[in-house]
């Protein structure tokens, strides 16, 4: 087995996908001097954004955590000339998304409903597809496909004959089937009505860029 002629070659799928899928970021933030208090406004602020979402065909539960956390929050401050730190609250940070298949006319009643409701909220939109097995796949299958292209023209060109494959090395990567035209922006109007009857929107006009995707896998073939 030691005497075993072999190549080894890596090969690159590349891709470009058309985004179908429309992903709206969320993060809300609030502080307050108690942690129970924290926590409840937390979970109304959560509840309010499900209600704002609700009226335009989303379940609540297609609203999903990403990351939540309650930290404590100090200031500083001088006395006799010396800086010192105090504990002012507890500050809560809640990032959540919802995802639907692309329409601008949706999207643009979704962000109108936002900027005319009383929370402050940041968000960030982004594009992605709804099947993204069926898209990894087929990149892993370019990749496949790239390197067995590479190792044909390297045993023709050794004068060596390619025979059984010894092994396939894949990372296994987490791909990054996402694309952000747009900036993240800042949503903070107070004591403006939420509209949920007879709802107004933005005219959006985003048609988002194809996804650049790539991965690779490492063939190695038995040569004679």
């Amino acid at each position: 087995m030691s005497n075993m002629r072999t190549v080894r070659v890596t090969g690159r799928g590349q891709m470009k996908i058309k985004p179908d899928m429309t992903r709206l970021t969320i993060k809300l933030e609030g502080q307050y001097e108690d942690y129970g208090e924290t926590l409840h406004h937390s979970a109304l602020d959560t509840d309010q954004m499900k209600d704002i979402l609700s009226a335009f065909g989303f379940e609540r539960t297609d609203l999903k955590t990403l990351y939540f956390v309650v930290d404590t929050e100090y200031e500083s401050y001088k006395e006799n000339d010396v800086y010192k730190r105090r504990f002012v609250g507890y500050k809560f940070k809640h990032t959540m998304k919802v995802e639907f298949e692309n329409d601008n006319e949706r999207l643009g009643k979704v962000l109108f409903a936002l900027a005319n409701c009383p929370l402050e909220s940041e968000f960030k939109i982004s594009y992605t597809v709804k099947d993204l097995q069926a898209a990894k796949n087929e990149l892993l299958s370019k990749a496949v496909a790239d390197a067995k292209e590479k190792a044909d023209v390297l045993a023709s060109a050794a004068g060596v004959t390619l025979k059984d494959i010894q092994s396939i090395d894949y990372s296994w990567g987490e791909i990054d089937f996402e694309v952000s035209p747009v900036s993240r922006a800042i949503i903070d109007e107070e004591d403006c009505p939420m509209i949920l009857s007879n709802v107004e929107g933005y005219d959006l006009d985003i048609e988002p860029d194809d996804i650049n995707a790539s991965d690779t896998v490492t063939v190695i073939w038995k040569i004679v």
